[in-house]
């Protein structure tokens, strides 16, 4: 019988979710890091330049896009110490089969994935 998805389960979905992305779009990664806490999640080389990358995830119909304003700030002052540009990546799980089902391990889920949001 299946269960439902545990908050760091959901974390390692979104990462791996946006780590596809980052690698088909050319970054390469200098550091990766997997605690939900722990800012930022990725660090990565691009055209030379330095990013900072934050990851959340979030259970839909809740916005993935929508972020604690005090974190962004902490890990935007510092990437300024390494001249990084910080972005800001939601990813939104829901089960397949509606919003009103939980997410449950090795079912069918829906992604919303609007990419990265650079914060300035």
């Amino acid at each position: 019988m299946s269960r439902v998805l545990t908050e760091q389960e959901l974390h390692n979905m979104a990462m791996n979710w946006v780590g596809k992305q980052l690698e088909k779009d050319g970054f390469e990664f200098m550091a990766v890091n997997s605690k939900p806490k722990k800012n930022p999640q990725f660090v990565c080389l691009k055209n030379k330049n330095l990013h900072f990358i934050i990851v959340r995830h979030s259970l839909l119909p809740n916005n993935p896009n929508s972020y604690e304003l005090d974190m962004v700030k902490k890990v935007k002052d510092h990437a300024i110490k390494f001249e990084a540009k910080t972005y800001y990546a939601g990813v939104g799980f829901a089960s397949a089969k509606g919003l009103d089902h939980p997410l449950l391990l090795n079912e069918e889920y829906i992604v919303e994935y609007q990419g990265l949001i650079e914060i300035l």
